[in-house]
């Protein structure tokens, strides 16, 4: 069977659809242990989905790096994109901010 998702790192609380994933099907995914994640939106080929809820102003970590901050609540199976992540890459007020 071929994976439909990949999360890298334990620490993750995304994972990355490896295929488009429809509404309300079940991905399964190793985390490492063998997580079933129903999708509660369509997910595009290599966007990312919550793995587990995430909370408003939590960090998103993929690869076992901070990515971004929730802008509002992301339930278990949701889109994770632009629409509902800050990102705390690339900015830089961030970088400025820290010197």
């Amino acid at each position: 069977m071929k994976s439909k998702a990949i999360m890298v790192n334990p620490k993750d609380n995304v994972a990355t659809a490896l295929i488009d994933i429809k509404k309300e099907e079940v991905v399964e995914i190793r985390a490492p242990t063998l997580l079933s994640i129903k999708a509660k939106s369509n997910i595009p080929f290599g966007h990312k989905f919550a793995i587990k809820d995430i909370s408003k102003g939590e960090e998103i970590v993929k690869y076992g790096e901070v990515i971004g901050r929730a802008i509002k609540e992301i339930r278990e199976g949701e889109h994770v994109h632009i629409h509902n992540v800050e990102s705390l890459r690339a900015r830089g007020d961030v970088v400025a901010a820290k010197q």
